[in-house]
Formats: C-alpha cells, structure tokens, sequence
C-alpha cells in the first residue's frame, strides 16, 4: 500500500457457514482504499456488508480470503501491530453499565495507555464535545439510548486515534446530536486523523464524506464523491410530477425517469427543463423541481430505495 494510505483492502471475501444451511457471503471481494486525513462513508442498505468490513478491518473478524492493511500492517496476520492505530465505535455498542461517561471515556484511554493528564483533559474535550457534560456522572444504566451512543463516540474520538472505524455512528440520535457527532469527526480529520464510518443515512453520507463506497449485497458497487455520484444520475435538476405515471412514455425522452404509483420522476439536464414544463403544462400536470440529490444517485446505482427491506 501506498505511504499516503491508512488502510487498503484487496478482494475481500467473507463467507459464513453453518451446518444444514447453504453458505452466506456476507463480502463478495471488495477492494477499496482510505487515505491518510480522509473521511470514507461506506454507505448501503442494512445487511449489505457494511459492518461486516469493518469488524474485519477492526481486527475483530477473520476474512475468508483476500487481504486487508492498516498503515502497511496485515490484518490477519499480524492484528497486534494494527490495534495501536485503531478505535472503533461498533453498531449498538453499549457502555458499560455500571460506569458513568466520564468513568467510561476514561478508563478507555487509560486502558490505551495513555497518561492519567492527558486522558483526563481529553475526557473533558470529548464529552463537552458530545453534549454530556450535564450527565457525565450518570450511571450508563440511567441514559436514554441515544445518551449511550454519545457516550460510546466521545469514547473513541477522545482517543485521537490515527484510524477511527465508526459503524453506524449517529443511530438513535435526535438531529443536533448527530451534527454535533459529524463536527466532531470533521475536527478529528482537521488534527490529522482518518475516518472510515458506515451509515445508511444518504444525509450523512453526503455531509461527512470525502469519498464514498456504495455496497450491496457484499460487493462495492461504485465509488467516488457525492457529487461525482450525483452527475452520474445523467442531469441536474429532478421534476416531479404527481399524476405523471400513466403519462411516463410521453416523457421519455428527457432522461431517465422513475414511476412510484401514479408519481412521475424525471433528472433533467437544465438546458431541457423549459421544454419539459411547456409538455407538463400541456397535460396538466403540476411538477416540481429540485437539485438531483444523493438519494437519486443510489437509486439508479441499487436498483432500490435505501430503506427497502
């Protein structure tokens, strides 16, 4: 792997079996790269590899095949030279319950070997940065579930780690709570860290990313910024046209188009929208128009919605 890269993975597979079952490949060869300072968002549906690539890279999972490297350590098969450069937040990680989140953010870095000062100071830092301060000295058992989740990032962003892998980071949180979380891990990044986090969240995605892997079903589908995703739709402005559906054909033309029950959506490169609003206001059809967003990108990538089961 290249100097200017914190991990690399080459054709990763992971496959489950069980006995009187038929074998699950939960990572069907997946090759993606984080450079060193950047921000990565594997972003997919649930069950489509995500977690498992990061327990992989955590060093908590063995590949079936394939290699992984963290700063030029191989995963498998020196994971105790790796460890150092890691933390991780995992999906619906809980604190432990007889800690409070100053005790728990605490011990974790003690227990990284850092020194009683700096462990302290960084404590303070992390759980000023996730609203806690007020609750710092609640039992975990106490705290609401969103309260937890703060608690378990503050954890692993007061370590500064080089690597942070964060699974789903800002589940069950309410909405200034998660944009304290993505602030957060812009100042990590700013002070020189690396960020690789998993989400379903197509906001979020687009908010904290440098980069972007969209997965599915254990393979990488495609990569690059959210708006190299964005133009990839083919235009971008997005119409749409309640009571559209039935009249879909009539406005083939104009790009690619998607029909949701009796919606019609078109993308649409601008120098086109004045001809399609003349042809919606000769079938009387009111339409609406809007940027393309990140969701229109997944949608033509997957096949599907974010959210379907």
């Amino acid at each position: 792997m290249g100097d200017d890269e914190a991990l690399r993975s080459q054709d990763l597979r992971k496959v489950y079996t069980s006995k009187g079952a038929p074998p699950v490949e939960a990572l069907a060869g997946v090759s993606l790269n984080v450079r060193r300072g950047e921000r990565v968002a594997l972003l997919g549906r649930n069950g489509a590899g995500k977690t498992t690539f990061l327990k992989i890279a955590s060093t908590l999972l063995r590949p079936t095949s394939g290699s992984i490297e963290v700063f030029g350590y191989d995963i498998a098969r020196t994971p105790e030279r790796a460890r150092p450069y890691i933390a991780v937040v995992p999906q619906e990680g809980k604190p432990f319950f007889h800690l409070t989140p100053r005790e728990q953010v605490y011990t974790y870095l003690r227990a990284r070997g850092l020194a009683r000062e700096t462990a302290r100071s960084r404590t303070e830092e992390a759980l000023g940065r996730m609203g806690l301060t007020e609750i710092a000295d609640r039992l975990a058992i106490t705290l609401s579930g969103g309260q937890r989740q703060r608690t378990m990032v503050a954890t692993v962003i007061a370590t500064e780690a080089p690597l942070l892998f964060l699974d789903e980071p800002s589940i069950g949180m309410d909405p200034f709570a998660r944009r304290d979380v993505w602030e957060s891990l812009r100042e990590l990044t700013r002070r020189g860290s690396t960020i690789l986090l998993t989400t379903h969240y197509l906001d979020e995605a687009e908010a904290l990313s440098d980069r972007l892997y969209i997965i599915e079903r254990g393979r990488v589908l495609v990569t690059g910024t959210a708006d190299d995703l964005k133009r990839s739709v083919g235009g971008t402005l997005k119409v749409t046209m309640p009571g559209g559906g039935a009249l879909a054909e009539s406005f083939r033309s104009f790009g690619s188009s998607v029909v949701d029950g009796s919606h019609l959506t078109i993308i649409v490169p601008p120098e086109r929208l004045g001809e399609l609003m003349e042809l919606a206001v000769r079938q009387r059809l009111v339409a609406t128009v809007g940027p393309v967003t990140l969701e229109e990108a997944f949608l033509r990538v997957v096949g599907r919605s974010i959210d379907e089961d």
